[in-house]
């Protein structure tokens, strides 16, 4: 099975504006700044006055007319809104291997969409012009969960991917459309920094079927000078993903002097192979000089590799290089016999001796969803 075709903005355009006649302006179609409050979840009253959001660890405490962390969430006379329902800034539909999951459906679409904000401030974020913005601050889209589904569908994507911000930060969305989705066969997929509280993950993933997350470091130093955040409940996100039988790959962004230190990523090669499970994909991808870190070299190919070499020393089975185009390591070989079964040059993709979830030459099986 070979896959080669890539869907742009423009042809999406196309699915959106000319089968389904969404409207991206006027009253009843979105725009600039477009919200519509909504009643949030996970939140108390905190004393009658302010409340107290309890849908990620930082659990702020916001008061009459205030946000929380992210922007999107609003304390109005003692009751939380959110911002951020039916009205993403960013639309598209994506190979399945952007986002980037390798052992899910490969070859399929993605439908891709992302609300304006995010939980975590990352100095090396990629998306910063929306993850650091708000709602009323991007333009958007008029889509509630429905219509988003019915889109998912005339793009013929097998799934839609909750990715570019940070999913979380709009959650109750994110969850409606899932809903919707599961509903009428269609898988949900994410992107997140895995930086929620355990009862809305546990929640959200009843209707979840494959998540990548961030592990952006693996110190707590490296969360809270870089991300503003924190690991442990990153890990704690981590094993509940597992635990629920959600597919789970990781990302980690190699920053030149940041997180890079070869200890390091060998004491987190090895929390993941004794808490996840040898078998669990790790994407380590080059950084590009981004956001506030615009100082910094990418990454050199060499501190990849050795980041690579640890991680199968510490016997993860499946660990690919990222944002290096052409790179051997970012096909997929079997780990008993070595065989090429997925081939990858950016997103012209090739399935080879590789069927029923096992190797075509050995009969190894292949962790993964295919």
């Amino acid at each position: 099975m070979r896959w080669v075709a890539v869907i742009t903005a423009g042809a999406l355009a196309v699915v959106i504006l000319g089968v389904t006649g969404l409207a991206t302006s006027g009253s009843d179609g979105g725009g600039q700044g477009y919200t519509e409050p909504r009643v949030a979840r996970y939140w108390e009253s905190a004393d009658g006055v302010n409340v107290r959001c309890t849908l990620c660890p930082r659990e702020c405490v916001v008061p009459p007319g205030g946000r929380g962390h992210c922007g999107v969430r609003e304390n109005r006379d003692g009751t939380y809104y959110t911002l951020g329902y039916g009205n993403p800034c960013a639309v598209h539909v994506d190979p399945i291997e952007k986002k980037p999951f390798y052992h899910f459906h490969p070859t399929t679409t993605a439908f891709s969409i992302a609300v304006a904000g995010c939980n975590l401030d990352c100095k090396f974020c990629q998306n910063w012009h929306i993850s650091q913005r708000r709602p009323e601050e991007t333009y958007n889209y008029r889509l509630p969960p429905e219509r988003l589904v019915d889109l998912a569908v005339a793009s013929g994507s097998g799934s839609i991917a909750y990715t570019y911000s940070e999913p979380t930060i709009f959650y109750e969305y994110m969850l409606d459309c899932a809903r919707e989705a599961r509903r009428r066969g269609i898988r949900n997929v994410y992107h997140s920094n895995g930086f929620i509280n355990e009862e809305p993950l546990r929640e959200l993933c009843a209707y979840l079927d494959a998540a990548n997350v961030d592990l952006k470091g693996f110190t707590e130093e490296y969360y809270s000078e870089m991300t503003g955040g924190s690991l442990a409940p990153v890990l704690r996100s981590l094993r509940i993903l597992v635990e629920e039988g959600v597919h789970l790959e990781l990302t980690t962004l190699v920053v030149p002097g940041g997180n890079d230190d070869p200890e390091d990523l060998r004491a987190m090669c090895r929390w993941v192979r004794e808490n996840l499970g040898p078998a669990v994909p790790l994407h380590f991808s080059r950084f590009h000089p981004q956001y506030q870190l615009t100082a910094v070299a990418p990454t050199p190919r060499e501190t990849l590799e050795l980041a690579r070499r640890i991680a199968v020393e510490e016997g993860l089975r499946f660990v690919y290089i990222g944002n290096v185009p052409g790179h051997e390591a970012n096909s997929t070989y079997c780990p008993s016999c070595g065989e090429l079964l997925v081939h990858r040059i950016g997103y012209d993709v090739e399935v080879r001796e590789f069927a029923g979830g096992a190797c075509g030459v050995c009969g190894e099986p292949i962790e993964g969803r295919w």
